[in-house]
């Protein structure tokens, strides 16, 4: 019974581009990461953002489309784990393992470092991001200017202690 309106709300927000700033609002909860720390330490803490629900909905709609767009066009990166279909952290592992294993037969050095990116969206530039959208993905039109649409104009509220802070 809802699905029609749903339907109708998240391709209303796809036809004109843009995503209604009511469903870029998030309120964040911080929760403690383990009982028993102590609640004074803001570290103790992981924020959650909670958005609306159409709101996640149209972003994983997108997100199925532009990795179909991706895949039709050949332009998922061959290596790339995240967001693919039989790919997982599993598959990167075995593919790491196998080029060290095949690196110690032929008796070459190997050398494995690691990065935590697990915050890199945090850090990246969106006028950039659009831009190697439009000239290296080829998401251009009414397509791009819905992902600006969803990078621009975010706001949120801290929820702590029955309160809520000031909308930022």
């Amino acid at each position: 019974m809802l699905l029609p309106y749903l339907t109708a709300m998240v391709n209303t927000s796809l036809r004109e581009g843009r995503l209604p700033s009511s469903h870029k609002h998030a309120v964040v909860t911080p929760l403690l990461k383990k009982t028993g720390l102590d609640p004074d330490e803001l570290k103790n803490y992981r924020p959650v953002s909670n958005l609306t629900f159409v709101s996640k909905l149209a972003e994983r709609v997108v997100s199925s489309r532009l990795v179909s767009h991706l895949n039709a066009h050949g332009l998922m990166p061959q290596l790339q784990s995240a967001y693919r279909r039989h790919h997982s952290l599993e598959t990167a592992l075995l593919k790491v393992l196998a080029d060290i294993y095949g690196a110690i037969d032929r008796q070459h050095m190997t050398l494995l470092g690691l990065l935590d990116l697990s915050a890199a969206f945090d850090c990246v530039d969106h006028d950039v991001l659009l831009l190697r959208l439009r000239h290296k993905f080829c998401i251009c039109g009414t397509a791009l200017e819905w992902l600006a649409s969803f990078l621009l104009g975010r706001s949120q509220q801290v929820y702590y202690k029955g309160r809520l802070s000031v909308k930022l």
